[in-house]
């Protein structure tokens, strides 16, 4: 199996694009590619389905098991020809200062992937050599394929770089790419725009992997690329089947610009105990589909579309019966905001949104949390009985101002800080908060939830 792993020096020097550029050459030699994103980003697994054609996973050594992400790499790459994992933030960066746990490094080692390191060459020269040497020397039993070079100014900027790399290191450079403002994603926050916000800008996918082609064609040693290899095995197994409960659970997912941070393996494993997924807009449907057992709405940007979101009455009015007829309804950060009662927006307008939960959020104009997260229940909840735990991620630029008087539902550790919280605003069957759980660190909280959305179904809760 064709495979390797992009990673990086450091945040912000390009890994997505040379990616792409990566997978768009090879889709253009008709090979499948499967994408990856190493940590617990979304925005980079859009654009990488984009243009790949296929759905990105996201694989994590600290949120998941060294099985769990084996099986999801295995899983995910049927039918595929060659797997490209884009690693996070820099090469070594992971949980903490002292180990490789959560880094890129890790994630490489555990799959047996060759590394492509990609070097922001835009303001260097001769000093880029020590870099890739640092790199080269940090981890021996790394296996650094290649180098490439990422916004180089020119031809000739290119090989004094590679010169100087070339007589001090024995890492192969494999190439350039260009500064380019047509594959260049904009950024916001920590990370980049959502692949919709890109392409309804104007880029069109087609004329983004056409360009992103061309430039790996020309300026990237192909060949070399194409001949590296994942070192892991790759059974055929059989595909897990959907567990039977009667009449499939049929669970809500609110999808589109607004709400797009998802885990696409909690799809899957929700599929596996019997669910159907059935997905909804809530900016442009008028109202939750029919006969649904539950709802989960996920993180994103409601602040960007939070016009949208408030014109829809109807749909506003579709979520709130919903949940006062006691079928679960989940929510992760930005649907959360979805569900409170305001949301404050940076010019000071406080918007009406669902009211479901009596909260008071308001946006701010730095981060409030990131990093690796560990919560345990601390008591009975529609994912878990209390003392369950599990880890997630939490990233946000938004603040509870009023929480109200009601009781929370997690107690929740950082990795990083070792601080502690409480959070997870429940009422009834809706379980609110900022953290976004990865359901494969420990499965029973899928099948908590379908069995939540059963009991409400066997109680003769009311359809929206």
């Amino acid at each position: 199996m064709n495979g390797l792993m992009v990673a990086g020096t450091s945040s912000g020097v390009g890994k997505t694009t040379v990616a792409m550029a990566i997978i768009a050459m090879m889709r253009r030699r008709n090979i499948a590619v499967q994408p990856f994103k190493g940590g617990p980003d979304f925005l980079d697994t859009g654009h990488l389905s984009r243009v790949a054609g296929r759905t990105a996973r996201n694989l994590d050594t600290w949120m998941l098991s060294p099985d769990s992400n084996i099986r999801v790499l295995q899983d995910a790459t049927r039918g595929a020809g060659a797997i490209i994992v884009e690693g996070m933030m820099g090469l070594f960066d992971g949980k903490d200062g002292a180990t490789e746990i959560g880094s890129s490094g890790e994630i490489a080692k555990l799959l047996k992937l060759p590394v492509v390191l990609v070097v922001d060459a835009g303001k260097s020269a001769r000093s880029v050599a020590a870099v890739v040497l640092g790199f080269e020397m940090f981890d021996r039993e790394l296996m650094i394929a290649g180098v490439v070079l990422n916004r180089v100014a020119s031809e000739r900027h290119y090989l004094m770089l590679k010169t100087a790399i070339t007589s001090r290191c024995r890492t192969p450079v494999l190439g350039w790419l260009p500064r380019d403002s047509d594959i260049a994603i904009p950024e916001r926050h920590l990370g980049l725009k959502t692949v919709e916000e890109v392409h309804s800008s104007g880029k069109t996918v087609s004329c983004m992997v056409e360009k992103l082609a061309a430039l790996a064609e020309e300026h990237l040693d192909v060949e070399r690329i194409l001949s590296l290899q994942c070192g892991l095995s790759f059974e055929m197994r059989a595909a897990s089947l959907p567990s039977t409960h009667g009449k499939a659970v049929r669970i809500g997912i609110a999808r589109d610009h607004a709400f797009s941070f998802y885990y696409e393996d909690n799809f899957d494993l929700l599929h596996q105990h019997g669910a159907d997924i059935v997905m909804f807009s809530p900016v442009a449907d008028k109202e939750l589909p029919d006969e649904l057992d539950a709802l989960y709405i996920g993180g994103g940007y409601p602040e960007l579309y939070v016009d949208q979101l408030c014109s829809n009455q109807t749909m506003l009015a579709s979520v709130r019966s919903f949940a006062q007829s006691g079928r679960p309804v989940y929510a992760e950060c930005g649907g959360m905001m979805y569900l409170a009662t305001t949301l404050r927006t940076m010019d000071g307008t406080a918007h009406t949104m669902a009211g479901v939960l009596p909260l008071v959020i308001e946006m701010t104009t730095g981060l409030v949390q990131f990093g690796y997260v560990t919560v345990r229940m601390t008591r009975d909840t529609i994912l878990g009985q209390a003392g369950t735990e599990i880890r997630g991620h939490s990233f946000h630029h938004s603040r509870i101002s009023d929480a109200g008087d009601f009781a929370t539902s997690y107690l929740v550790q950082y990795s990083l800080s070792g601080r502690k919280e409480v959070e997870g605003y429940c009422i009834g069957n809706v379980l609110a908060s900022y953290i976004h759980l990865h359901f494969l660190a420990e499965p029973l909280v899928a099948r908590r939830f379908i069995e939540a959305a059963l009991m409400a179904r066997s109680a003769g809760m009311v359809s929206a």
